[in-house]
C-alpha cells in the first residue's frame, strides 16, 4: 500500500513523463519542415558582338526564390528590371526595362546598340518576392558593338516566269556565316541582296564572301549575268610600332652630341698647353 505522502509524487512524476511523450512527436514533425523555395539563380543569353544598327533581343531567364515553389510554380512575383551602359550612349537602348517572368517563359528586352562601335553591359536586376519575403540577384552582359562587313549583290530574274521565295547561303573564305531570304520576283524584275558580318575574329590578309544561285530555281542571275558572285576584301595588320626607333634615335643622337662634346674639350685642353 502506498503512503498517503507519496501519492501526489507519483501523479506529478505520471503528469510529467506524459508530457514529454507528447512533445516529443511534435519537435520531430517541427524539424521536418521543407524548404519552400531554391535559390534565386538566372542568366542572359545572346550574341556577344553585335553590328552597329542591328537591334537585337536577349533572352533573360530566372527562377527560384521565394516566388517559385519547389515544384517550380510561380507563386508570388518573379520579375526583371533591365539597363545598358557605354561609352557613348547615344542611341542605345533597352526595351522593356521591366517585365514580369512567367513560367518557362524568358523575358525578351530588345537591345538597339546605335551606330557607334563600343562597348555595351546590360545589366539586369532579378527580384524574387511573396509577401514578405524577397531575394534578388544581379547579372552583367558585355556586348562589343562593332562595324560590320557588309556584301551586297544585284539579283535579277531575266525570265518570264516569276521565280518563288528561297533563302540563298552566304560563305565567308569557305564557310557558311548566314543565309538572306529572296522574294518571290515576277519576270524582268530584281532585288538587291545586302548582308551584314559582325566578328572581332577576322586574320590579317585578303577575305571573300561568296553567293551562289545554283539552286534558284534556274531562273535567276546577277547582275554580271552569272550565278556565282564573289567579293573580297582586305584586312590590314596593326600600325607598326615605332617607339623602339624613337628611342634608338634619341640615344644615337645623345651618344653623337657626347663624342663631339668630348673631341673640342681635348682640342680645347690641347691648345692651352701650348
Amino acid at each position: 500500500m502506498t503512503p498517503r505522502w507519496l501519492a501526489p509524487l507519483l501523479v506529478l512524476a505520471l503528469l510529467t513523463a506524459g508530457g514529454l511523450t507528447l512533445l516529443a512527436p511534435a519537435a520531430a514533425s517541427s524539424g521536418a519542415t521543407p524548404s519552400q523555395s531554391s535559390p534565386l539563380k538566372g542568366n542572359i543569353t545572346g550574341p556577344t558582338v553585335l553590328a552597329t544598327g542591328a537591334n537585337q533581343r536577349y533572352l533573360i531567364q530566372a527562377t527560384g526564390g521565394p516566388a517559385v515553389a519547389p515544384n517550380g510554380t510561380i507563386v508570388g512575383n518573379l520579375t526583371y528590371y533591365a539597363s545598358v551602359t557605354g561609352p557613348n550612349p547615344t542611341g542605345v537602348m533597352i526595351t522593356p526595362t521591366s517585365a514580369a517572368l512567367l513560367a518557362g517563359t524568358p523575358g525578351q528586352p530588345l537591345l538597339t546598340p546605335g551606330s557607334v562601335p563600343q562597348t555595351l553591359t546590360i545589366s539586369v536586376e532579378l527580384v524574387s518576392v511573396l509577401n514578405a519575403s524577397n531575394e534578388t540577384l544581379n547579372l552583367t552582359y558585355v556586348v562589343q558593338v562593332v562595324q560590320p562587313y557588309v556584301v551586297a549583290a544585284e539579283i535579277f530574274n531575266p525570265s518570264n516566269l516569276t521565280a518563288s521565295s528561297f533563302p540563298v547561303a552566304i560563305d565567308l573564305d569557305g564557310t557558311q556565316v548566314g543565309n538572306v531570304t529572296i522574294p518571290s520576283l515576277l519576270a524582268h524584275t530584281g532585288f538587291n541582296l545586302s548582308f551584314s558580318y559582325a566578328t572581332l575574329s577576322l586574320s590579317t590578309g585578303w577575305h571573300s564572301f561568296s553567293i551562289s544561285l545554283y539552286q534558284a530555281h534556274g531562273l535567276l542571275k546577277f547582275a554580271n549575268g552569272s550565278t556565282e558572285y564573289d567579293q573580297s576584301f582586305y584586312i590590314p595588320g596593326p600600325a607598326p610600332d615605332y617607339t623602339i626607333w624613337y628611342i634608338t634615335g634619341v640615344v644615337a643622337f645623345l651618344g653623337v652630341l657626347f663624342i663631339f662634346g668630348a673631341r673640342v674639350g681635348a682640342r680645347r685642353r690641347g691648345a692651352t698647353k701650348k
